[in-house]
């Protein structure tokens, strides 16, 4: 029977580690790396049951992929109601979820100490900072995970640092409080196996389709608990009317709770664009000098040239804002450039990239243009087949050939050869979240 089992779970001040063996038809799945987190508050008396979240959240779905049981010694009773939730959100989503249960030698129900605080998952994106006025009310805690998009090698240690200090200073200027949270969630699983399994069956990569909802939420369970966190709010990337096969929506986030927290899926009554409609009427009431961070490249400030970038600085302009005020060097000459791009294939786009330039070219359609070279884009976005933006960049054919013959090859060949290639040949960009 196919199986993962979570053991050697420890805490000390605000580490928390664990091992996860599992069955010989998992293994591909899970490196040899323990499973590590840390947090810049002690969870040293957070009960077990409570400190397995983290590591469940990333598992269960790779054992839900293979119809595989999960074993722990202790787990909070109300995440594992929730587990079967989210299980049951991501079946209907994919139809490679197959079961799995999880069997816990002990269910918990502690009594935690809440304090009404209310934390937001925030990077300074779009999204994050959109939730953030939504609920500056409430002085939210600005939450910040290094794992996914930032990894914890010590190559991505500047932009930790970047991200922390614009974060930092956000937070300052704003009233409010941080936490940062520190996890090896990607790499003690083996993301390019599970890309290689499953990249024909999502649009993004496993993380971004299937795990991040889930798993970002599980990795600030401790955390919360230990603040006495009562609501944890994820900002929302795609919007109602949408229904994209996503990691990280509403019928997945709003499921994900714990012993005196809930989750929320926040702004899914927005577009991208009446996001940024909010943050502008902010800017012009609160805060004239507020700067996003979208970047796919860099962390300490915009590029101007990526297509996020672009992306972002068009809707700001959408939405009656200047985008060099805050932070994207944009000109006029760019929608030159942003058209040529687009059309040549020089980034990759996915159905997530398709829906927010129609949501842009609605907002167009309403909108007079300022300059010559504004009207020349908007007349050309109106009319272009964004179907055809897309196909033009699927991915090379070698790529699809190198995950079809992972997939297929002993375990032994596998490891040797597959994670050498990705990193001397692919080159692959990592998206970066709104969030």
């Amino acid at each position: 029977m196919s199986s993962l089992i979570i053991d050697r779970l420890s805490a000390t001040d605000g580490t928390l580690e664990c091992s996860v063996r599992c069955s010989g038809d998992l293994e591909r799945f899970v490196t040899d790396e323990p499973f590590r987190t840390s947090y810049d508050v002690s969870i040293a008396d957070v009960p077990p049951g409570v400190l397995a979240i983290p590591v469940l959240a990333q598992v269960c779905p790779v054992a839900w992929a293979n119809g595989a049981d999960v074993y722990v010694d202790e787990v909070d009773a109300t995440f594992a109601r929730a587990l079967e939730d989210v299980r049951e959100s991501l079946s209907e989503m994919y139809d490679f979820i197959d079961g799995g249960t999880l069997y816990a030698r002990r269910t918990i129900d502690p009594d935690p100490e809440t304090s009404g605080e209310h934390g937001l998952l925030f990077t300074g994106g779009v999204d994050s900072t959109c939730s953030y006025v939504r609920h500056r009310g409430e002085s939210p805690t600005l939450i910040s995970i290094r794992g996914w998009t930032i990894t914890p090698d010590a190559s991505d240690d500047d932009e930790w640092d970047a991200l922390r200090t614009r974060v930092s200073r956000f937070a300052d200027d704003h009233d409010c409080e941080t936490a940062f949270v520190e996890s090896n969630m990607l790499s003690f699983l083996d993301h390019p196996m599970l890309l290689a399994h499953y990249k024909r069956y999502v649009d993004g990569g496993w993380y971004s389709s299937v795990g991040h909802g889930l798993g970002l939420l599980g990795l600030c369970a401790p955390m919360a608990y230990a603040r006495g966190m009562d609501d944890l709010s994820v900002a929302a990337t795609h919007w109602d009317g949408i229904d994209l096969e996503w990691g990280s929506r509403p019928d997945i986030d709003e499921h994900v709770r714990w012993t005196g927290t809930r989750c929320h899926h926040d702004a899914y009554d927005l577009t991208r664009q009446e996001r940024l409609d909010v943050i502008a009427e902010y800017v012009r009431d609160e805060d004239p000098t507020l700067q996003l961070q979208t970047c796919n490249d860099r962390m300490d400030g915009n590029c101007g040239e990526c297509e996020k970038c672009y992306r972002t600085a068009v809707g700001l302009r959408l939405s009656g804002l200047e985008p060099s005020d805050h932070g994207y060097p944009f000109a006029d000459s760019d929608y030159a450039r942003l058209r040529r791009s687009l059309e040549g294939g020089d980034w990759v786009l996915g159905q997530d990239e398709r829906h927010m330039w129609a949501d842009i070219r609605d907002r167009v359609r309403e909108t007079e243009p300022a300059t010559p070279a504004e009207r020349a884009f908007f007349e050309w976005l109106e009319g272009v087949d964004l179907d055809e933006l897309i196909s033009v960049s699927d991915p090379p054919l070698s790529h699809r050939l190198l995950r079809a013959g992972a997939r297929n090859a002993p375990n032994a060949l596998y490891n040797a050869a597959y994670p050498a290639w990705i990193a001397a040949k692919t080159g692959v960009r990592r998206v970066r979240s709104d969030r």
